[in-house]
């Protein structure tokens, strides 16, 4: 654990991880569950920092059925996935609490929406300036440098702040 960074809570069978347990990637990922020989094995959950999880049943490591459920409480559903798509546009809080009025427009999931800082775009994850060419998070912590791939990806599908007010 101590060179990859990660921390384990549980017991070892033959050096093994093993049992009920709980493990923490750098990331700060969690997974809490069932491991066998040193893998996720049996029923277990992956919580992620954006708050959204992952539960499934393991084999030998890997899921073998699972569920997505983001932060709000959507859950991912592969066969039949039709959130924000040509078929319903409606935003999930949209679904859940009705539409607003049509004067009032609503341009993402979060009502109020983040407030972007002028001259930035909302990548996400976090905010890009096109300036410095820094990717900061909602706090303002320093995430990443963009490359020219995050950049094309920033500019063409995100909020940006002009002179006060959101445009897309």
């Amino acid at each position: 654990m101590e060179y990859t960074g990660s921390k384990f809570v549980g017991e070892y069978v033959d050096r093994r991880m093993e049992g009920n347990a709980e493990y923490i990637l750098p990331t700060e990922t969690r997974y809490v569950g069932e491991m066998k020989d040193g893998m996720f094995h049996g029923k277990g959950t992956l919580y992620f920092p954006s708050g959204s999880r992952y539960d499934a049943m393991w084999e030998k490591g890997l899921a073998v059925k699972g569920t997505y459920t983001f932060k709000d409480g959507l859950q991912y559903d592969a066969e039949h996935w039709h959130y924000c798509d040509s078929y319903d546009r409606r935003f999930y809080t949209e679904i859940c609490y009705g539409l607003k009025p049509s004067v009032i427009c609503q341009l993402t999931n979060m009502d109020p929406p983040r407030k972007i800082p002028k001259g930035c775009y909302d990548c996400g994850d976090g905010f890009y300036n096109p300036v410095t060419r820094i990717i900061r998070d909602y706090k303002s912590h320093f995430l990443r440098n963009a490359d020219d791939e995050s950049e094309v990806k920033c500019l063409s599908q995100s909020q940006q702040v002009i002179s006060g007010r959101a445009g897309i």
